[in-house]
């Protein structure tokens, strides 16, 4: 395995010494992707955010106005902090503190073009700030004022190749100088506080002016480009309310933003970006919306995408409590799973999985829910860490019972994405799997998205995986997808490919279903799933996952396990011969041990494959995967090879079946 040259080493340092990446090619790029906005959508009338905004202009509340802080708490909201700090929740704050980025390494350097650098900058601030008011000890209030410092002296927010000053570094950096405004105001001197606050003037305005409604501009209101920029601006629109008339603007602008984003939210819960881009996007959900509950009184938490996302997060962890079902663009496959190179830093932090578990926190809080307590209580007794431990201060309620995990059912058909996960219990020595078949971002898009002119789908971290699985047993990750890609293909997953092609418009760039019809993507689904406490049966329908030009006009794949034996059996009926394979991917060198069996090698268990079907021809080969490039060119990544696969194919026939067997 090439372990040598990984993703986010070739987005970091790399991507300063790429003069190819100029300003117009990455504009040329961000118009393929559509990240955030797009123009040329026909809409009739006033804009629909416009409507929206003058519905729902979420007002700073009157008795807030002059004072701060006020964005996520007050004077006497700080008082009762302090207490908690000192009591109920002094274990929960002293891990606060100790974690802050602001008090371990000098902030990043203009122009800061290093991957996250910015982001880094950000959060330190709002830690800083948060514990010098609640500590009142002047080396916090230090560290705060370098960092908002450092925000201020970079010219561009954000990547000067890509998206410069309405992205995600934007959105970042708007939030912790604009929080660190709020909750230091009174500790800043009239000098610190103008030159804080141009700077968050300057870069709101002109984030918003990128952001504002105009005939025929859409929005991809459910991917991060979108929400975390704007979660930014309700931040600052809040901490700069007295100082500029344009912020009671963007402050409307965020709320409308922000109600579609709930809106299209999937109804289950599920995250149809990926684990690594829940841990990445959902804060911002929840910093926003606390800014508008809290500064303008107007709570927008209501929702079912919001109350079952602690379903979605448990779900998603392995039973050894430190790994992933990484479907979609979720970290790097073996690359990751083996802790080597520079990522575990930043996705394992001293092999423990960086889960910004203390979200589900504020979540179990807002709904007084003690499974969600319970699912955040066991996620923290695994180690695992948060970016910004601090908030647990105000998310957790001390008050509020946690529920057992034993006492949480450990299957769960996540029916809009169709997805299932089961496992035979909560402990480590669980047998576990999950299985995926449905539209890349839920079956209630194809319901929604024709209603909702100014919503445009970007779709790029989604993989065409529908119909493939992930296996743990044994203490180990069996088998699974090869992670983050560039350009997604299904020939990264444990699905099926019909003459060695996969499934949507794959191939063509980062997003593998532009310009494919949703409404045949939303004809993927599990038409059944059958889950009980010693086995599970689920009943797939693929067919709409491929082009009609491949002639499959029926593709069935039955998943079932009992007794530990997992059995897979893919029936095809097409309008003319073709080749069917099934995949079956490795994190290390897969091996025949006989005529139609296979071991893929895993540490401590391996898992073994028999194919039932006679005839099928199997071939061995490296997983090669396209990884990501850097920011605004996301599918000019090198080439990695991430383990191995093993592909099983039938002679091109208009029907066939195919049955394999797994077992460890």
């Amino acid at each position: 395995m090439n372990q040598t040259f990984t993703r986010r080493r070739f987005l970091g340092a790399a991507a300063l010494s790429l003069p190819a990446f100029s300003l117009t090619s990455a504009l040329a790029q961000d118009a393929r992707e559509s990240l955030g906005t797009m123009q040329g959508k026909v809409t009739g009338g006033p804009h629909p955010l416009e409507t929206l905004m003058k519905a729902h202009p979420a007002a700073l509340r009157p008795e807030l106005r002059g004072v701060h802080p006020r964005v996520y708490t007050t004077k006497a909201g700080l008082d009762d902090l302090r207490q908690r700090a000192r009591g109920s929740q002094r274990a929960e704050w002293q891990k606060g503190l100790a974690g802050l980025i602001a008090m371990r390494e000098a902030p990043a350097a203009a122009p800061a073009q290093k991957r996250r650098a910015q982001n880094n900058t950000a959060i330190g601030i709002v830690g800083a700030a948060l514990a010098y008011q609640i500590e009142g000890d002047a080396k916090y209030l230090e560290a705060a004022k370098r960092y908002m410092d450092a925000a201020v002296s970079y010219e561009v927010w954000g990547y000067t190749f890509s998206k410069p000053d309405i992205d995600l570094a934007a959105g970042h950096l708007l939030y912790g100088l604009g929080a660190g405004y709020d909750l230091l105001y009174d500790a800043l001197t009239e000098e610190e506080r103008k030159r804080y606050r141009d700077k968050l003037i300057r870069q709101a305005g002109i984030l918003a002016k990128h952001f504002s409604p105009k005939p025929g501009k859409s929005y991809s209101y459910s991917q991060n480009h979108c929400f975390i920029p704007i979660a930014g601006l309700a931040v600052a629109a809040y901490a700069v309310w007295d100082d500029t008339p344009e912020a009671a603007q963007w402050a409307a602008l965020s709320r409308a933003i922000f109600t579609r984003v709930l809106e299209v939210a999937s109804p289950d819960g599920y995250f149809y970006e990926g684990v690594e881009y829940w841990i990445f996007s959902m804060p911002w959900i929840i910093h926003a919306l606390d800014a508008f509950a809290h500064a303008a009184g107007d709570d927008l938490y209501d929702t079912p995408a919001l109350s079952k996302a602690h379903l979605y997060i448990a779900h998603s962890i392995t039973p050894n409590g430190q790994d992933i079902y990484d479907f979609g663009d979720a970290f790097e496959g073996p690359i990751t799973r083996s802790r080597v190179g520079e990522e575990p830093a930043r996705t394992h932090p001293g092999g423990k999985l960086n889960s910004n578990y203390n979200l589900l926190y504020r979540l179990a809080a807002r709904f007084k829910n003690p499974e969600a307590q319970g699912v955040a209580d066991w996620m923290a007794s695994l180690g695992h860490v948060c970016a910004e431990d601090f908030w647990t201060l105000l998310w957790r309620d001390p008050a509020l019972k946690s529920s057992p995990m034993s006492a949480m059912t450990p299957h769960h058909h996540f029916d809009d994405l169709g997805t299932v996960y089961w496992r035979s219990d909560w402990t480590t020595k669980a047998t576990a799997f999950a299985f995926r078949a449905g539209p890349p971002e839920g079956h209630h898009v194809a319901h929604v998205i024709d209603k909702l002119p100014d919503w445009h789908l970007e779709m790029g971290h989604s993989h065409p995986d529908a119909g493939s699985f992930i296996l743990f047993g044994g203490g180990s990750y069996l088998t699974g997808p090869m992670g983050y890609a560039g350009i997604p293909k299904s020939n990264l997953s444990n699905t099926l490919l019909i003459d060695d092609q996969g499934q949507a418009n794959e191939g063509g760039g980062h997003d593998a279903f532009r310009d494919y019809p949703y409404a045949r993507l939303d004809s993927i689904r599990i038409a059944s799933a059958k889950l009980e406490r010693d086995r599970a049966g689920i009943v797939a329908e693929l067919a709409g996952a491929y082009r009609p030009e491949l002639g499959v006009e029926k593709l069935e794949r039955r998943f079932s396990y009992a007794r530990g034996v997992w059995t897979v059996t893919d029936t095809l009926r097409a309008s003319k011969p073709v080749v069917l394979t099934a995949q079956v991917h490795g994190d290390r060198a897969i091996t025949q041990t006989g005529a139609q069996s296979f071991v893929v090698p895993g540490q401590p268990a391996s898992l073994k494959v028999d194919v039932a079907t006679a005839g099928a021809k199997a071939v061995i080969a490296p997983g090669i995967v396209v990884a990501a490039g850097p920011p605004g060119n996301v599918d000019k990544g090198p080439k990695e090879e991430r383990g191995s696969v093993l592909r099983l194919s039938l002679p091109a026939s208009k029907a066939a079946t195919l049955t394999t067997t797994l077992k460890f």
